[in-house]
């Protein structure tokens, strides 16, 4: 989509976040996020971060720890945990990005709920019509 939803100039350039249509991101919004260190590998004998930040409907983020280890990717839709049952969402961000998120927003890791699989097509089903 790349800045497809922002609103646009008199001469066609996309206002959001200055990038003029390139930034390459879902859309402009305060809920995106960039992985600027995506493109960079852990060094020798280092384990992912095993945390990972998942967005639901009206805009609510949590982070969840993957302690089935699921290899998952941003985008995915994902089964987590909630204090009355599970609820359904999409992975937002993976890997050591999201360790830097969780020191900036001060998130105690001890509130650890986890992601209890990828969704099935009917937790997918359930999810999209309840959107």
């Amino acid at each position: 989509m790349g800045c497809g939803s922002c609103t646009t100039t008199k001469d066609g350039q996309p206002k959001g976040c200055k990038n003029n249509g390139t930034c390459g991101t879902d859309s402009c919004n305060k809920l995106t996020v960039f992985d600027w260190l995506s493109n960079m590998s852990l060094p020798n004998g280092e384990k992912p971060f095993d945390w990972v930040e998942v967005r639901f409907k009206n805009g609510r983020k949590h982070y969840y720890k993957n302690t089935d280890y699921l290899p998952l990717t941003i985008g995915d839709i994902v089964a987590t945990q909630a204090q009355t049952g599970h609820d359904v969402g999409m992975v937002t961000l993976t890997g050591e990005l999201v360790r830097v998120q969780m020191k900036r927003k001060n998130f105690d890791q001890t509130d650890e709920q986890k992601i209890y699989r990828k969704a099935s097509q009917k937790d997918i089903d359930i999810w999209v019509k309840s959107r």
